[in-house]
């Protein structure tokens, strides 16, 4: 069946989950990035790929950083921008998601960055636009985030260029994360050979394993010689029961301090797609540590994001 990611000749159409997508895909957007990370360098920080051309952010759920990343990555690709803040919309008037699109679609509207809390929003919508449109997945519910899960890879190949010889750990809220869905999907499609969860039974999907994965319930078991530590945050807001009995008690199994980390290879990078949670997830020397990319996972998101609209707005 035709993935309706991609045009009829396999280029890509929409982005709306990394699964099901080629290497050579993953493998062009994050070449296409690395021309743009100089970009922020310039003195005039603009290239006029998307000249003419309007992005519209529909943020349906609040998200500071993927908001203002996509934001900034459209403007440095000199497209004119429209961010809509949905809660004070036509929304909170009972107006449907397709009303919506429908209207910015009639103000000539070239692509859509859509985050959504329910999960197939962003394929509904690609589902309902003309052909000349396209629409990014900037989250939906607790299946993908796409430009999350890439511009983490990215940051990954940055730091350790052989894929091919890495072990990845991913530890704590796997069951509600969006982002680690997308990462696994990502690190498996672009060859890295071993890919562990770490995380207690309650914060797992069922079958797991069916991804690929490693399933590790000890955290210092889990990070023995790893190349890098990726920590998702406590995801509180999805959980509908008490699955964890406390912060302080996550922290003490589960948190990434200095001493857990000692585990992993002595030049692990540490890695958190935000925000962070200090002192549950991961402890503050650790984040501000020598060991941690994750303002540069920031900084790179723009650039990953400027590939994803350039290369959308070519096909």
């Amino acid at each position: 069946m035709q993935n309706p990611q991609l045009t009829d000749d396999g280029e890509l159409k929409h982005l709306l989950s990394i699964e099901g997508l080629p290497k050579r895909i993953l493998n062009q957007i994050l070449d296409t990035a690395e021309s743009f990370v100089g970009v922020a360098e310039r003195e005039v920080k603009k290239v006029p790929l998307l000249r003419g051309k309007t992005v519209c952010n529909l943020f349906f759920e609040n998200s500071t950083r993927t908001r203002t990343t996509f934001e900034i990555a459209a403007k440095r690709l000199s497209a004119d921008v429209i961010t809509l803040n949905v809660s004070t919309s036509s929304q909170s008037k009972g107006e449907t998601i397709l009303d919506t699109i429908d209207n910015l679609t009639a103000m000539h509207a070239d692509m859509f960055v859509v985050r959504h809390a329910q999960s197939g929003a962003a394929h509904m919508i690609a589902k309902h636009v003309a052909p000349h449109i396209s629409v990014i997945n900037a989250g939906d519910g607790s299946h993908a985030h796409p430009t999350q899960g890439l511009l983490d890879v990215f940051t990954i190949r940055k730091y350790k260029p052989d894929m091919h010889n890495l072990r990845v750990a991913i530890v704590g809220d796997v069951l509600h994360s969006r982002v680690a869905r997308s990462e696994i999907h990502a690190l498996t499609t672009l060859g890295v050979p071993e890919v562990r969860v770490i995380a207690p039974k309650t914060l797992l999907p069922q079958d797991v394993e069916k991804l690929g994965v490693h399933v590790y319930h000890d955290m210092n078991e889990g990070l023995k010689d790893v190349d890098v530590v990726m920590m998702l945050r406590l995801q509180n807001e999805r959980m509908t029961s008490a699955m964890l009995p406390s912060a302080q008690e996550y922290f003490k199994t589960y948190g990434l301090t200095a001493e857990k980390l000692a585990e992993a290879k002595h030049d692990a990078i540490v890695m958190h797609p935000g925000p962070m949670n200090r002192g549950v997830e991961i402890d503050s020397a650790v984040a501000d540590g020598t060991q941690s990319v994750i303002l540069p996972q920031v900084t790179y998101g723009i650039a990953v994001r400027m590939a994803v609209m350039s290369i959308l707005a070519g096909n």
